[in-house]
């Protein structure tokens, strides 16, 4: 699964503290805005993210236009969270007003909440 976040930058820091049990959850962590590689470069090495930031700036907002989170008025994208299972199906969403931080609580409920990710072990040479 992937957790796609829409982020500013205090939300960052709540999600890099909750990291080990994202991954505990087998789920991929990504930070989404429309900012440049090159301030997310910065900005991951300054605050030591633990995670992917993926610059969704030239399309500006293509990304977030394909959530239906992207302001083109502003040029932002809203804060949102996506919960995205192995099919790319989106299970769980949340969108917040931008001057709220929604913390991580609603997201880690929700992933507890989902079916885990069934696994299949698979040895070479087997038939």
């Amino acid at each position: 699964m992937v957790l796609s976040l829409f982020f500013c930058c205090d939300e960052l820091i709540t999600f890099n503290e909750q990291i080990k049990e994202i991954q505990h959850q087998q789920v991929q962590l990504i930070g989404i805005s429309v900012d440049s590689v090159w301030s997310h470069q910065a900005y991951s090495r300054d605050r030591k993210l633990h995670f992917p930031l993926l610059a969704d700036f030239e399309p500006k907002g293509a990304v977030a236009k394909s959530y239906g989170v992207y302001d083109s008025q502003l040029g932002v994208a809203a804060r949102g969270l996506f919960v995205i299972d192995a099919s790319g199906v989106i299970q769980w969403s949340h969108l917040s007003d931008m001057k709220v931080n929604p913390g991580a609580e609603g997201v880690m409920t929700a992933l507890k909440n989902l079916e885990p990710v069934k696994k299949t072990e698979t040895t070479l040479g087997q038939h």
